[in-house]
């Protein structure tokens, strides 16, 4: 590639967006409505909906990839809708379709989504909790809570001996169970199913389709209503994002029991007619290599990570050259989620980039919630900038009110949600007098003299707090400034500190350094940081943690961000250790 080219003169790859647009309603007290204006397509408005259009348009083109030994286990959209369609007859024949959902414990795979679209066909909602609910080792407690909200009519399992434990939970006695593999005495095999005769799918845009909970962060989980329409519209939304008659070609691994999984990648993949790799790696040090392995043999269009996961693989790809070519061969748009990325990450991604293909390749972000579908905001226009959760997708408004020298930030558009399942207290509550869904969060403008250049999440309304000696805490502008600080030796940060004397950091380690250069990277950075910074903006102490955030435990919430109460919760003793006098050896101390 030319010598000459960098980050500030190689031009972006065409990420295919269609015209940026946004249209501002200003209205007294500095309050403002920001909206998309852009048309979408209503065509489909039920979940088959699309898979009747690419079964008959594009009946080989290939839908879903898992692995299968050294090669990939593929299904094509023609396959997909009739062994949809099969099931749903069998689903019928067993006499469980109704208003209760299907639930399902079960990791990613084929199997799992043909499933979930057969009952979601019939009208019939499904209710995919994580795995880790029903994994050895379980704590059966949350299967308890969630099936007691769910009232479940039967349950599939991918695998009846390795979710053992989930099965024995009594709350799920007596239902049936279908399972893939393994059944147990009395059980369904999934293979009896197909016997049936083929159902016509009848399934209505008002139906729900899917149940999905919330992360508990602000307390028990609750079971998010999704409707046809909702999950339907936005995928379309998306979709109306872009001026690309190609469909995509992913490879994710975010579990399908979380909005962003089952609804952003593995619903869009299916309306916008485009290929999933089904990735079961994860990103950490200890089970990255698979997605490695697959990145070695697929050549995606558009590649969805958390920041822990782009840290691994920017390792690689600065090593490996061959890994490199075929990674930026095709991609034309990067996207992270679930944390802040900082901007040394990205750059280096792309300097390989340049490097390799002399193109910039166009980084997005988003924002949004279970009850927004979830995607109510997402950067869709040439960027290289990170941190923002950008402007409302077409068809969105989003409403900002002044509450606390922030901006309330909250949501209306075909794709939120009509509210929880049994709990018309709580979707009443959620709805302010204009219908706007509140998210609890704030936002902020990139520009505020242009909102159009996006907005950045500004933390959540209720997670600020005070020092003992009364000065106000801003936990998501100092967040985000701290981890920019350290760069891209930690994921993310705690912010700690309510009624002490100082501020401090619980610190989230990139997986691929070691314990003493995380904590060095991390001293320098905040040691700059503290140069710049002024009362309750400078960091008092900060202690790196064992391991990155655990997504299955809520402290990654269903929005994509650090549940600040919940991990101050979880870390508890690292809390106390974290402001103990005197000061502990591995607790850094800032003058």
């Amino acid at each position: 590639m030319d010598a000459e080219l960098s980050l500030s003169t190689a031009p972006f790859r065409d990420p295919r967006y269609a015209p940026r647009r946004l249209e501002i309603d200003r209205r007294g007290g500095g309050e403002m409505v920001l909206t998309n204006p852009t048309p979408y397509s209503t065509q489909h408005q039920t979940t088959t909906s699309a898979l009747d259009a690419w079964a008959a348009s594009a009946p080989d083109r290939v839908w879903l990839a898992e692995r299968s030994g050294e090669g990939w286990r593929t299904l094509t959209f023609a396959e997909a809708r009739e062994r949809i369609a099969a099931l749903a007859g069998g689903l019928r024949e067993l006499g469980v379709v109704g208003e209760r959902p299907l639930l399902i414990l079960a990791r990613n795979g084929i199997d799992h989504a043909l499933i979930a679209y057969a009952a979601m066909s019939q009208g019939m909602p499904v209710a995919p909790v994580s795995p880790q609910y029903g994994l050895p080792g379980a704590n059966l407690a949350r299967l308890t809570h969630a099936a007691e909200i769910l009232q479940p009519a039967a349950v599939y399992t991918e695998d009846a001996a390795l979710f053992a434990d989930g099965l024995s939970a009594e709350i799920l006695a007596g239902l049936p169970v279908i399972a893939g593999l393994s059944p147990r005495a009395g059980d369904i095999p999934m293979e009896r199913l197909y016997e049936a005769s083929a159902a016509t799918f009848c399934a209505r845009p008002e139906d729900h389709a899917k149940y999905l909970l919330t992360s508990g962060s602000t307390g028990l989980p609750k079971a998010v209503i999704g409707r046809h329409r909702e999950l339907s519209l936005n995928a379309a939304q998306i979709a109306a994002c872009f001026d690309d008659p190609d469909p995509p070609v992913m490879l994710h691994s975010a579990p399908w029991s979380h909005s962003l999984g089952a609804n952003a990648i593995l619903h869009m993949s299916l309306h916008r007619g485009g290929t999933l790799y089904i990735d079961a790696g994860q990103p950490t040090a200890a089970r990255f290599g698979e997605t490695l392995r697959n990145l070695r043999e697929v050549q995606p269009t558009y590649q969805n990570m958390v920041p822990a996961g782009w840290m691994l693989l920017v390792d690689e790809l600065e090593k490996d050259e061959a890994l490199a070519r075929n990674f930026f061969s095709r991609v034309r748009l990067l996207q992270y989620g679930g944390a802040a990325l900082g901007q040394t990450v990205a750059d280096r991604i792309q300097a390989v980039a340049i490097r390799t293909v002399g193109e910039k390749i166009s980084f997005s972000s988003g924002y949004g919630a279970t009850e927004t579908g979830p995607t109510a905001c997402n950067v869709h226009w040439t960027n290289g900038r990170m941190g923002m959760i950008g402007l409302p997708l077409p068809g969105t408004s989003v409403r900002l009110v002044p509450q606390d020298g922030k901006l309330d930030f909250r949501v209306k558009g075909p794709q939120v949600t009509s509210g929880y399942l049994g709990r018309p207290d709580l979707s009443a509550a959620a709805f302010d007098d204009e219908g706007f869904y509140r998210l609890g969060d704030a936002a902020r403008f990139v520009d505020p003299g242009d909102p159009a250049q996006g907005m950045i999440f500004d933390g959540r309304l209720s997670e600020n707090f005070k020092l003992a000696s009364g000065t106000f805490v801003t936990v998501g502008d100092l967040r985000i400034r701290a981890i920019g600080a350290i760069g891209g030796a930690v994921t993310d940060a705690v912010v700690c500190g309510e009624g002490e004397e100082g501020v401090g950091l619980l610190l989230y380690p990139n997986p691929n350094l070691s314990h003493a250069e995380v904590v060095a990277a991390a001293r320098d950075g905040l040691a700059r940081f503290n140069a710049q910074a002024q009362g309750g903006g400078r960091i008092a102490r900060a202690l790196v943690l064992p391991e990155p955030p655990d997504p299955h435990s809520g402290e990654i919430t269903d929005k994509g961000y650090i549940a600040q109460s919940l991990a101050r919760a979880k870390h508890a003793a690292a809390v106390r250790r974290l402001f103990a006098h005197p000061t502990p050896p591995d607790v850094m101390e800032f003058a």
